[in-house]
C-alpha cells in the first residue's frame, strides 16, 4: 500500500528553494525602502522651501525663526494663521511633535533647521536631513537653504557646497 505525503528530501528542496527566493528578494526590499525614505527627505525640504518663501512673502518679514511659527493654530478650527502659527505644513514639518523646536524625525531621517540672524529680519536658513542609521535607514544626507536648491552628499552630513540632486 503507498503511504500519502512528501518525503524528507521533497520537504527539504522546497526549503532551499524558499530560502534562495528570500536571498533574492530581502536585499531589493531593503534598498527600496533606503529610497522610499530618500524621496520622503527630499520631498520634505522641498514642502519646507515652499512653507518658507510663502511665510516670508506672507508676512512681509524674514523667514521664520523656528519650525514651529510655521505649525497650525493652536485654538482650533477656525483660529486664524498668524505670524506665530502660520499654518503652512502638518504638525510632523513643523516640529510639534519632537521636543526641540527646530528639529524632528521623519521616515529614518532626522530634520534640523538653522538660520542665521533675528527675527524678523532672518535673511537665511538651512535645513539638514540626516539618515537615522547610514545604510539602513538612508544612503544619503541632504541639505537645503533659501536657494530652494536640494544637495546631497553620500558620506557625511550635507552642506551648501554639495552638488544638487
Amino acid at each position: 500500500m503507498r503511504q500519502k505525503g512528501f518525503s524528507l528530501i521533497e520537504l527539504l528542496i522546497v526549503v532551499a528553494i524558499i530560502l534562495i527566493i528570500a536571498a533574492i528578494a530581502i536585499p531589493n526590499l531593503l534598498r527600496s525602502r533606503i529610497a522610499a525614505n530618500e524621496a520622503s527627505a527630499t520631498a520634505s525640504l522641498r514642502t519646507l522651501n515652499t512653507a518658507e518663501i510663502t511665510y516670508a512673502s506672507t508676512y512681509n518679514s524674514g523667514f521664520t525663526s523656528t519650525l514651529n511659527q510655521l505649525a497650525t493654530p493652536s485654538g482650533g478650527a477656525g483660529t486664524p494663521p498668524t505670524w506665530s502659527a502660520a499654518d503652512l505644513v502638518d504638525p510632523v514639518l513643523s516640529g510639534t511633535h519632537s521636543a526641540s523646536t527646530n528639529s524632528f524625525t521623519k521616515n529614518g531621517y532626522v530634520f534640523t533647521y538653522g538660520t542665521a540672524g533675528s527675527y524678523p529680519q532672518i535673511a537665511s536658513y538651512f535645513v539638514n536631513a540626516d539618515p537615522m542609521a547610514r545604510g539602513s535607514s538612508g544612503s544619503r544626507s541632504f541639505y537645503s537653504d533659501q536657494s530652494a536648491v536640494v544637495r546631497s552628499n553620500g558620506t557625511a552630513q550635507a552642506t551648501s557646497s554639495d552638488s544638487p540632486i
